[in-house]
């Protein structure tokens, strides 16, 4: 089957706008999503065209509720459900609304802001953005935490068949199931630890990037717990982030992946732990404010919606 997919497999740029937004209750929003699905075409192809070779990009995912309102084919996609909270002992991975998201990227900050007004301009009459976030590369692209973030990131050809459906939902191939929070981060208590500590509660060496053999390594470790196989991957496109209106300090976790099941099951073993009660230990020092679900479908699929 041929078909064209959204920029999931794109890899991370210098910068990125992250945004989510809400339908409003008892407003007809097909008409404006029709116009978004052919902006996002547009805002695609004027990207590649102004500033070929940095993969800048508008990516679309569409959530549980909004795929109902917005009277979108039947059946949906198999694993696009309303995400629920997985609560742990001591941390809980929240579910918070999100009909429509937004993944904008560019080397430059400045085609992100000008395709984030665009997209405003199609929405705002029909729907309100909820989250709205900055993105930026951190030094080699690492983590604000100070270690790399997406080392275990696929490379090549493996990024695509562990972000894109395959032709088991054939109706959907091409498409990626997106997942989303927003963390933010204890930087005091973190900057407390010494580096050795720091490197347990991650799994790696913090100067070099090298991850600790299985003897090493705790348990409890972040590179331990979100890792749940080789054979079982996802796409991530992490940024850190700083709000200048409210001092927060975090980092956007997205992934894009083939399965949403892979995704659940990493966030059982970091909020329950695993063994239950054996957490992330990274999340005493990030906390998920946001949690939500959405479907990427292919560019096909866009135009058809335009229609």
């Amino acid at each position: 089957m041929s078909f064209h997919t959204q920029a999931t497999t794109h890899e991370p740029n210098h910068n990125a706008m992250f945004m989510v937004w809400v339908l409003k209750a008892g407003v007809d929003a097909k008409p404006a999503f029709r116009a978004l699905c052919a902006l996002v075409e547009n805002l695609n192809n004027s990207a590649a065209a102004r500033f070929p070779g940095t993969q800048a990009s508008c990516v679309l995912g569409i959530g549980h509720r909004a795929w109902q309102a917005l009277a979108l084919p039947q059946p949906q996609p198999r694993e696009l459900v309303e995400f629920t909270p997985i609560a742990g002992d001591r941390h809980t991975a929240v579910a918070t609304p999100g009909d429509l998201h937004l993944h904008l990227r560019g080397a430059d900050f400045s085609l992100c802001v000008d395709m984030a007004m665009q997209i405003r301009q199609r929405l705002q009459a029909v729907a309100d953005c909820v989250v709205q976030v900055s993105g930026f590369r951190y030094w080699d692209g690492r983590s604000i935490l100070g270690f790399v973030d997406g080392t275990e990131n696929p490379q090549g050809d493996e990024r695509d068949f562990f972000a894109q459906v395959g032709p088991e939902d054939a109706a959907y191939e091409g498409g990626s199931y997106l997942f989303v929070q927003k963390y933010i981060h204890d930087m005091t208590a973190w900057r407390a630890l010494p580096v050795a500590e720091q490197e347990n509660v991650i799994g790696r060496s913090k100067a070099d990037d090298i991850e600790m053999d299985d003897d090493t390594k705790p348990s409890n470790s972040h590179s331990a717990l979100s890792n749940v196989g080789d054979d079982r991957k996802i796409v991530r496109d992490n940024l850190p982030f700083v709000d200048d209106a409210t001092q927060e300090i975090g980092t956007y976790f997205i992934g894009y992946a083939s399965t949403f099941g892979t995704v659940r099951d990493m966030l059982e073993a970091m909020f329950i732990g695993k063994p239950a009660g054996n957490s992330d230990r990274i999340l005493d020092f990030s906390r998920a404010v946001t949690g939500s679900l959405f479907f990427v479908p292919t560019l096909d699929m866009l135009g058809e919606f335009a229609e």
